[in-house]
Parts: structure tokens; sequence; C-alpha cells
């Protein structure tokens, strides 16, 4: 047979296994899954566009400029588009219960205070008839005509920026809404012991002549003379109380949005993704316009507004990055950046607190705090050039229980049924009991410590999975207590004699930690901003068995109504599975996510990187986590990650995994 005769005869194999496949069955078009960038904008949402400066000559990135002739051409597309700019004045009324906004509604606003806002915008404004949001710096717009500005730390011309005289015009424009972008504080300040510069409106001061950071009241008290400042300088100038506030960086606190707060603005914006909520004012993102775009990457950007980014996860212990030398610790934390970069993963889970043991028992944290050691002041550091050099949302990863803290503290027991003797469980975690005060006091007090120790480059909290309770637990007075006042009995024996009974406590066990990790996002957004987003651990067996949630006291349907993530640990040989049956049992557990509408957009499942079926826990290969990757994405699932991930050891191997996991290679 002739290489022609046997190329024929495949293909004529190929094409009758094609046409003997069932096609795929019809599905009309009022039936199918309406795409994010086409469905409708919820009602009063609107998009907030940030602009900087305008610049022919040199669009400058970094001040994020723009030339004219794409200010005008974006503007036109969204003209052009059906997309109508709003004021400040229709959004708050919105928000009142007045007229709503029209769909796709934007708001234009200005940063920093450039001139060009008076010589280039504003003519562009006053054609189109359009309102927008300028944002002056008012130390910026103080500064003599005849001195350069002091741009943080680096000098520009001070022709580069507005006057007073400009921004009063502006205002009694009838389409400028003047905003406050801070008084002083468009700077970086120290912020850890390594040196870092981070955003002055956000940031604690480290100073190293003390080796201590500023306090929460000093913090306050700063920001509080700040807000006040550039209050009276707009009030002087427009005749009017600021109502809108600008993050530099779009970094957001807590601590700050609640002085803010206390001054009557209604409104501060960041540079996050998505749609504004006129109902969350306070918290608004809005899309950045940067690298000077032309018209088809601005209209990409617009139209995906709505699109959730999937969530792609490197899970990394700082214990390996912790070296005792500090130019060791350096050079680790160099390779941990560029892994992250390499490896094209936008999301980091990285431990805040020190397991070197690997015991899950938390001895040592890294970052100040009032209760335990802290083995190094590292958190900071590592969180901030994550999110600056590798341009990654850094979540910090933190026990809920498990805290080695005064053994008078009481602890999570379990009864035994065979000798009827309590105590805890040397096969589990070693936790504290969440039903006592003061321990939910401390751990709240490390969270809050955790939030104020300058974490400027934080973007989420995960919990780790160790807030779970058996069903024969949790035996501690507290816990005995608390079950009475719900109308339980007060002893195990009781409690899990009657079926009825056992789920009534399962439930509220459940809710339980739930209300408790609910208090530490709190506690922690109170702080660093309601920006925070939160995600949870949760075991694999409560969502393939609904009735091991008593084993567990965690439930899947109760996680994604709380938490903005619910991380699945996708384990399947942490699970007594065989390689065999993996891919069924990934499959499998996909399944029960999938059949709640939309649970498959905020839940992120964590593979499993090494085999902890024996002691000496073997690095699993990098082939093998891809074919579960592509597993996952067969199912439709888009958020995904991996633990651990064994950065100094090129473990898994990075060329191998990443055409899975990273957006870039493969959203």
């Amino acid at each position: 047979m002739t290489l022609l005769s046997r190329c024929l005869l495949v293909l004529g194999v190929l094409l009758a296994s094609a046409c003997a496949q069932q096609p795929a069955p019809f599905t009309p078009p009022a039936e199918r899954p309406t795409q994010a960038n086409e469905a409708p904008w919820p009602k009063n949402h609107f998009l907030g566009i940030a602009y900087h400066d305008v610049n022919d000559t040199d669009p400058d990135q970094a001040v994020v400029a723009v030339r004219t002739e794409r200010l005008i051409e974006q503007l036109a597309w969204l003209r052009e588009n059906g997309y109508q700019a709003v004021s400040v004045d229709q959004i708050l009324a919105a928000r009142r219960g007045g007229p709503a906004l029209p769909p796709k509604a934007v708001m234009l606003s200005f940063d920093d205070g450039y001139s060009s806002f008076y010589t280039r915008v504003m003519p562009i404004l006053r054609a189109y008839n359009w309102p927008a949001v300028l944002a002056p710096v008012g130390s910026w717009i103080d500064t003599p005509l005849n001195q350069p500005v002091d741009f943080a730390g680096t000098p520009r011309a001070r022709g580069d920026f507005l006057t007073w005289q400009q921004i009063r015009e502006v205002s009694r424009s009838g389409l400028v809404e003047i905003a406050a972008h801070t008084d002083a504080n468009h700077k970086g300040i120290l912020a850890n012991p390594q040196g870092n510069l981070e955003p002055a409106a956000t940031t604690r001061r480290f100073d190293p002549a003390t080796n201590s950071y500023e306090t929460e009241a000093q913090f306050q008290a700063r920001m509080r003379a700040d807000v006040v400042a550039i209050s009276n300088k707009i009030r002087a100038v427009t005749g009017k109380a600021p109502r809108v506030w600008v993050w530099p960086y779009g970094a957001a606190d807590g601590t700050s949005l609640a002085v803010v707060g206390e001054q009557g603005y209604e409104m501060a914006l960041t540079l996050d993704d998505g749609l504004d909520d006129s109902n969350k004012l306070m918290n608004s993102p809005r899309f950045l316009v940067a690298s000077d775009p032309d018209g088809e990457h601005f209209a990409s950007s617009i139209v995906s507004v709505q699109a959730k980014a999937p969530m792609r996860v490197l899970h990394v212990d700082l214990d390996h990055v912790y070296d005792p030398d500090p130019a060791q610790q350096a050079r680790n934390l160099d390779v941990l950046v560029q892994r992250v970069l390499d490896m094209g993963s936008p999301t980091v889970f990285l431990q805040a607190y020190a397991d070197p043991t690997g015991d899950g028992l938390v001895r040592s944290l890294y970052f100040p705090n009032r209760h335990l050691p802290m083995r190094a002041d590292l958190f900071n550091r590592v969180a901030w050039q994550l999110h600056t050099r590798g341009r990654a949302s850094v979540f910090a990863w933190m026990p809920v229980l498990s805290f080695d803290l005064d053994p008078k503290l009481p602890r999570v027991t379990r009864w035994d049924p065979k000798t009827g003797k309590v105590g805890t469980d040397p096969d589990d975690y070693k936790r504290l009991s969440p039903f006592d005060p003061k321990v939910r006091k401390i751990i709240g007090e490390i969270y809050q410590d955790l939030a104020s120790s300058g974490n400027s480059g934080v973007d989420g909290v995960l919990y780790h999975d160790d807030a779970k309770l058996s069903d024969f637990e949790d035996t501690s007075p507290g816990a005995l207590k608390a079950y009475a006042a719900q109308g339980l009995p007060d002893n195990i024996a009781a409690l899990r004699a009657d079926p009825a009974v056992m789920q009534r406590w399962t439930r509220f066990k459940s809710r339980y930690l739930i209300d408790f990790t609910n208090e530490l996002t709190a506690k922690f957004r109170a702080i660093r901003g309601p920006q925070i987003l939160t995600a949870r651990n949760l075991f694999a067996e409560p969502m393939l068995n609904p009735g091991s949630e008593a084993w567990f006291a965690q439930n899947l349907d109760d996680f994604l109504q709380t938490y903005d993530w619910t991380a699945p640990m996708a384990m399947p040989l942490m699970e007594g599975q065989t390689l065999a049956n993996s891919n069924a049992w990934l499959e499998k557990l996909v399944a029960t996510v999938k059949r709640r509408p939309g649970a498959l957009e905020r839940t992120v499942f964590e593979l499993q990187a090494k085999d902890w079926r024996t002691q000496a826990a073997p690095d699993i290969s990098g082939e093998q986590l891809a074919e579960w990757m592509s597993v996952l994405k067969r199912q439709g699932v888009t958020s995904f990650g991996y633990y651990p991930d064994n950065f100094l050891e090129n473990s898994p191997d990075l060329k191998t995994v990443r055409p899975a996991l990273s957006n870039q290679w493969n959203p």
C-alpha cells in the first residue's frame, strides 16, 4: 500500500468515526446562557473610568497619560455604543431612591489635577456636555508657580498641574465635581524593616529608629488632619464641601475610610475591577485607562467589564521564603516573585503564620502582634513584593482556631464513646474552642494586628481548613453551655442519641463557625477596608456526602452564601482515591458545585501538589497536575490552583504546569 493510500484510509476512518458521533443537541438561542459581556447592567450600576494626564508629546506611563486623540476616540466609542456619562448628583439621587441611572452609565474621573484637564479635557467635556470628576492633590496645587511639584518624591514641572483658580473655574462649569485625592498623602512611606515604600493613606508608618509601627490612633490622627486639610481647601475654592474621595494608587483602607465618612464624604473610589453599585459607593471600583490604549483595546476592556476574571492560584508556604540569613531570604523572595511572574498566576494564597514542623499548630507569626512570637516581620514585605513586582492579588492564609496560646484557654475537646472520657483529639488539629469569649477576643485581635501591620498589598483573607468540629466535638464547658442556650442537650451522648437533635446540633455548629469567621472578617475589614475579599477552605467529603456535614461542621451552601470564594480541597489522593479513578472523582466533585446555579463562578478548586499518603509526601508530577487541571476545565471550571508550590525547587515543573494553569497561556 502506498503512503497516499494509507493516508486516504486513515482519513476515511476518521471521517466515518466523526459521522458516527451523535451531533450536539440544538439549544434554542433563548435558552442559551447569556455571556457576561452581553448581560444588561444591574439597575443603578455604573462603570467608573479613571484617567490621569492627557499628553500628546509623551504619554508618560509614570502618570498613566493618554493622547488627546485617544481620549476623543474613546469617548466617541462610548457615545456611539450607547454609554452615557452620569454625574455624582445623578448617582447619589439614584441611591436615595430618585430617578434610576440610565443603562450603561459611566462616570468619568481624572486624578491628580493635571493642567491638561483645563487645556485639553474641558473643551471635550463641553462639546459632549458630559460630566466628570476631577481629583487634585492639595499639596501639589499649593506648590508655588516658581517651584517644582514634589510628585511622590520625584520633582515635576509646576506647569504640569492646575492652579486653584483653574479648579475654581472648572468647578463652576456645571460639569465638574471636585473630589479629594488627599492633601499630602499621595506618596509612599516606609512600611517595613526591609525598606518598602507603600501608600501613605493606607500604611502604618514604620520607624527604623524605634523598630516600631505607627499605632492605629497615630495613623488615624494623621489621616484626619489630611482629610480635614484637603476638605477645607476644596470648600474654600468651590464653595462646596467635597463629596468624593479618591484613593491614591487605588489602595483603600478601613481606618481612613471611617475618617473620610466622618467628614461627610459619600463616595470613595478605588482602582479595583467591576461595576459600581450605587448602594456601595464607599467602595467604588474604576477601570484604569493605562498604556494609552487604542480603540480596539479600550473597547475590549469596557465590553468585558462584567466578566468575572477566573482565579488561578499558587498556594505558597511563607516558611519556604524565611531564612535566618537575610541575604538568602532575599534570594528566596526573588525566586518566588519570578516564579509568580513566569507562571502567569494572578493570585497567591500566602501563609501569614509559621508552621515549620508542619503539624498545623501555630506557635509564631510573620507579622507584629500582641499574642504570639513573631518569627520574622516578613509577611508585609513578601505580600507587597508579590503585589507590585509579581502583579498578583494576595490573600493572607490564616488559621481560624489552631493557635498555640495560653494553655489555660479552653481547647476543642472530643467525647470518646468507648470510654466516656473527653480530651483533645491526638489525630486532629489542636484547636482553641470558638465557644469561649476570651478565645474569640484574642483571635480577633490577631486578625486586627495582621490587618494593621502595614499590609497594603493584601487583597483578601483565606480561612484555613482548621475551622471544623467533628460529630464528637466540642465538649468544652463553653460549648455545652452554648448548646443548652439553643435548647439542645448539654452532653454529647444525648446530642447523638436522636437523629433530629443531632442534625440541629450539626447545623448550629456549622453556622457558629461561619459566624466566627464573619466576626474576623468584620475586624479585618474595619482596618483594611470593605474591598477585602474572603475565601475559605472546604473539605471535599461534606460536598460529596451531605450527611458528613456532621463530621466537619462544614456545608457547601453555607460557604457559597457567605464567602466571596469557596475553596474546596480537590485533593483526590488525600481522600483515599487512586490515580486511576482520580479524574472521575474530580468530575463528581465539580458536579456537586454545578448543580447550584452560578456557584462555579464563586468556587476555586485547590488541587494537591504532594502525595500525603506516606510520611515522605513526594511531590506530584507536573504532568499529573496538568491532567487534573484539564479535567476541571472540561467540566466548566475556570478557577483553580494547587498547594503547595515548591518554588525553590521548581516543583511542579513550571513549563509543564503553566500551559494548563496560566490565564495568559490558557484562559
